[in-house]
């Protein structure tokens, strides 16, 4: 009996460890992946009428860390022109804040757009592992202007679980082994069982 109480509780525990939940922070809080994920970005779609340009952006892990799926973000970090510069030569005005950025899901305390990586069939963004693609519409309002947009991914690395002290499973088994005791003093009381047998049964 005293076994199977121990085996249920570690189990638990063990479980308990491995789902607990992880709060994703707010994305200002993320960490930058810069060198680890990095963004894949192809252009999919062009609409010269209202100078539109979808993309399908998707992220790559090259690093060997873990990273909790749902907590990814690509930041849309800046537009360059053909020289290779992110703002106006006249007016010093960033050529993002010259986009209309469609369908993104915030804008960061600094104003930058952000779109959510879409989740795969797990939890974790694993190692090597490449997610699903995010849609990134930007439409030009310059018309003529040949720009290239520029992605930096953010998120949570997924923390490995802690080990469990020598003390903890002493003080979660505590209350089963307390059951027990009680359990084998009455059977002891009502002739159920021997002394001799209780203390073999209380042996771990």
């Amino acid at each position: 009996m005293t076994r199977s109480i121990q085996t249920m509780v570690a189990t638990t525990c063990v479980l308990a460890g491995f789902y607990a939940p992880v709060e994703v922070a707010a994305v200002d809080q993320l960490a930058d992946l810069s060198g680890k994920v990095s963004p894949i970005i192809t252009l999919r779609s062009r609409d010269n009428f209202s100078s539109e340009y979808r993309y399908d952006v998707s992220v790559r892990n090259h690093s060997v860390d873990t990273f909790v799926a749902d907590s990814l973000v690509i930041v849309l970090d800046h537009i360059t022109n053909t020289a290779g510069q992110d703002r106006e030569n006249l007016t010093g005005e960033s050529l993002l804040s010259r986009m209309e950025i469609i369908g993104q899901d915030g804008t960061t305390d600094d104003g930058k757009p952000f779109f959510r990586v879409p989740q795969g069939s797990g939890p974790d963004f694993t190692p090597n592992s490449e997610s699903l693609p995010a849609t990134v519409r930007i439409r030009n309002r310059d018309y003529v202007a040949v720009f290239t947009p520029t992605f930096r991914v953010m998120g949570v690395k997924r923390e490995s679980p802690k080990p469990k002290t020598s003390t903890a499973p002493a003080a979660a088994n505590a209350p089963g082994k307390a059951a027990v005791d009680k359990l084998v003093q009455l059977l002891i009381k009502k002739g159920v069982i021997t002394a001799e047998e209780g203390r073999l049964l209380n042996q771990p």
